[in-house]
């Protein structure tokens, strides 16, 4: 920042006002014709959603067995269900991550890990958004409500071996 002059220290300099100076510049006159009407663009899909052209039997079968997955996964950190029944079905650090958190919920509710049911209000997952990455890869993004408040899981899946395997799981 450039230093200023002694001379011009206590000096103002005019600036001159606008007459719109503090209100909003409208145009309040009557108008004369009608306005002008756009053409209408055709529906752009949600940028992400298709990134992949996939049949949509495939798409439908993902999600749904994103669903169960995710109904899994949320009963097993609320300790309802072991964490062992996701394990053919998870990569060892996701299945780590489940483990650590079914066990830290526990802790703090002062009951063992999937034994019984002990959540008085069961998770459900209310929806499921699926985005093809390729043939192999798919990320979903999942609503789940938990009585009256909502979380978001967000999912990815690989096809390793003729099945689906939860590479990433995450919960906000």
């Amino acid at each position: 920042m450039a230093a200023v002059p002694p001379e011009l220290a206590g000096a103002r300099v005019t600036v001159p006002v606008s007459p719109t100076q503090g209100t909003l510049a409208l145009a309040l006159l009557p108008r004369r014709s009608p306005p002008a009407v756009r053409p209408r663009r055709p529906p752009r899909s949600r940028p992400g959603a298709v990134v992949v052209p996939v049949d949509q039997r495939l798409r439908h079968a993902i999600e749904e067995w994103t669903h169960r997955f995710v109904q899994a996964a949320v009963e097993i950190v609320g300790g309802d269900r072991p964490v062992s029944q996701l394990v053919r079905w998870t990569t060892p650090d996701v299945y780590a991550d489940l483990h650590r958190r079914a066990l830290l919920v526990a802790r703090a509710g002062g009951h063992q890990p999937g034994l019984a049911r002990v959540q008085s209000v069961r998770p459900r997952v209310l929806s499921v958004h699926a985005c093809f990455i390729s043939d192999v890869v798919v990320e979903c993004g999942v609503h789940v409500r938990h009585g009256n408040r909502s979380r978001a899981v967000a999912a990815r899946f690989e096809r390793r071996d003729q099945r689906w395997i939860c590479t990433a799981l995450d919960f906000a």
